[in-house]
């Protein structure tokens, strides 16, 4: 999220930079060598400890938002008494993960979509504006429907499975669909399918786009009818609306209903909606649009929620409505780290309308929570302050991801320890550098890691990387300097311009032995960030205290992710 609304062809001119210097980077480095020594890490520990999260709740309430960090562009279904939701992820890797309810507040991650790396590769793509877009999830006649967009790397695509956990098929590529953000509509016996996408004529300003249709093949899903237009622009086109996006179309009581998203996903971001009585149109705007936004509410007010959108809608078990859609918590009016979260909102009908938030009223943090069919178990906790302890004893659970595509597996978790064989794909690359991560969930959190390494040369390096994407990171790591001394050092990149592996913004020798234990530890305030070790993990040194945490800020940055934190090893050799 820029200073204004951008979406996909304001971002041409960059993505193709990118793209040059990662075609570049990749005839250089076709294979990845592993002539670094490895890294070990024997632990993970994640704390966070937002202000918002301390208020008082119960057992009649729940807490938004619902799932906490970068998971963006909620979808979700309900198979009788169950609940599946799926998130976009960009350039990480696996793809899409898939989270189950029964109670539409208590979520566990049961699998990832895009989870065998020859489903698709997100080689040389841009980590934070490129990649798996937003999906929907459907259910029909025993099977499971994913529908997707891998932008810069297949287009719009469907997969299937008869168990939301997996597997999931081989993607089912829409060659006739194009633009971003399909949607289903099972009717019947019937296939629809809706899309954002250029007009139908030339555009009238930046940002007009429109919502199309098409009915696809049930066998095939392939194209059996021409694409009409059913929105053009937004809800009032003279108002030049921008980047209508994230459809959803719903059959209610016999009429249909068009859900989709105005204004880019910044603070212009709101829900609007459309009815007809004919799948294909025309459809009518509700007159009391939009349903859903933050937009135009005091910068100064309290913990404010911003950019709320991409909204779905679901039932519960009592035929209630509710709907999940993305938003934001900044920490000083425009910032955020965190990315954008998925919330949680009873939805009131009107009139024959869907109504999820009054205009002018704010995104609560705690209501009154939906009945649920029963209990959930919460395997581990998404949302709240809470720690998390990762020992490394089984393989890495499907939280953890990687940047793009893994082409090997340079990393191995089991036993008490993660070790990660260094390649010569380094953070910046716009490749696969070796890098094990999880998503930073709060504006203030502590990540500490406990690792063994022993860096034969100046370009061996690992630790711990805060990063937002390949342009802007922190990486704080063991290595040498030039003299063959041990060290420890902090690395910094803030923008496209310098030096792709970042700016050294300090150095340290440190006095260790072979095999010997650091621990390294991450500090996130807001806008702040410090970086600090110990030998023993108990006393920590700083290496360096107030560096500006804006850097993983998706305002700064831009894109549509949010910061993860992990461990890395890298080489130059």
């Amino acid at each position: 999220m820029l200073s204004k609304p951008i979406r996909i062809a304001s971002f041409v001119a960059i993505l193709f930079a990118c793209f040059i210097q990662s075609q570049t980077i990749f005839a250089e480095s076709t294979t990845r060598e592993h002539d670094g020594p490895t890294a070990s890490f024997e632990w993970f520990e994640y704390q966070g400890h937002d202000r918002v999260f301390e208020a008082k709740s119960s057992d009649k309430t729940y807490r938004n938002p619902v799932l906490a960090g970068f998971y963006p562009d909620p979808s979700v279904v309900r198979v009788g008494n169950d609940f599946y939701m799926v998130n976009s992820t960009f350039g990480y890797y696996p793809g899409l993960p898939v989270f189950h309810s029964r109670d539409l507040v208590n979520w566990t991650q049961i699998g990832n979509v895009i989870d065998r790396t020859d489903m698709m590769s997100f080689d040389g793509i841009h980590l934070s504006q490129q990649g798996l877009y937003a999906p929907t999830i459907e259910y029909h006649d025993g099977l499971f429907y994913v529908a997707n967009t891998c932008v810069a790397c297949g287009g719009n695509f469907l997969v299937t499975a008869k168990n939301p956990a997996g597997p999931w098929s081989d993607p089912i590529w829409l060659p006739d669909v194009g633009g971003i953000d399909p949607s289903l509509l099972f009717d019947g016996d019937r296939v629809f399918i809706v899309n954002h996408n250029t007009p139908e004529g030339p555009e009238l300003y930046d940002g007009h786009r429109a919502i199309w249709i098409r009915e696809l093949d049930p066998t095939t899903f392939q194209s059996i009818s021409e694409r009409k237009m059913l929105i053009d622009g937004g809800v009032t086109i003279k108002e030049e609306p921008v980047y209508i996006e994230g459809p959803h179309l719903y059959k209610v009581r016999g009429k249909y209903y068009l859900s989709a998203a105005e204004g880019g996903t910044e603070m212009d971001h709101r829900q609007v909606i459309f009815r007809s009585d004919n799948i294909w149109g025309p459809y009518i705007p509700f007159e009391n649009n939009p349903i859903l936004t933050q937009r135009n509410l005091p910068e100064n007010r309290p913990n404010p929620i911003t950019s709320t959108g991409h909204a779905d809608l679901v039932t519960d078990t009592q035929g209630n409505w509710w709907a999940v859609f993305l938003g934001t918590r900044t920490y000083d009016r425009i910032h955020f780290n965190t990315g954008r979260e998925t919330f949680l909102l009873p939805v009131d009908w009107r009139s024959g309308w869907p109504v999820i938030l009054e205009p002018g009223k704010t995104v609560p943090y705690v209501l009154m929570r939906p009945k649920p069919a029963d209990a959930t178990v919460l395997e581990k906790p998404v949302t709240g302050n809470f720690t998390i302890r990762e020992e490394f004893d089984a393989e890495l659970p499907g939280d953890w991801v990687f940047v793009r595509t893994p082409r090997s597996d340079w990393w191995k978790s089991g036993g008490g320890q993660l070790t990660i064989k260094p390649g010569n794909e380094r953070i910046g690359d716009v490749l696969q550098p070796s890098i094990v991560a999880r998503r930073l969930q709060h504006m203030n959190m502590q990540a500490i890691t406990a690792m063994r390494f022993n860096p034969g040369s100046i370009a061996d390096e690992a630790g711990m990387v805060a990063l937002q994407n390949d342009a802007y990171y922190f990486a704080m790591g063991l290595g040498q300097n030039r003299q063959g001394q041990t060290v420890l050092r902090l690395r910094h990149r803030d923008g496209m311009e310098g030096h792709i592996h970042g700016k050294i913004l300090k150095e340290t020798p440190i006095d260790i032995d072979p095999g010997s234990l650091i621990y390294l530890r991450v500090d996130v305030r807001g806008p702040v960030i410090d970086f600090s070790w110990s030998m023993d993990n108990k006393h920590y040194d700083s290496l360096y205290a107030g560096a500006n945490a804006r850097t993983l800020s998706t305002m700064r940055a831009g894109g549509f992710t949010g910061a993860m934190i992990g461990m890395y090893a890298e080489t130059d050799q």
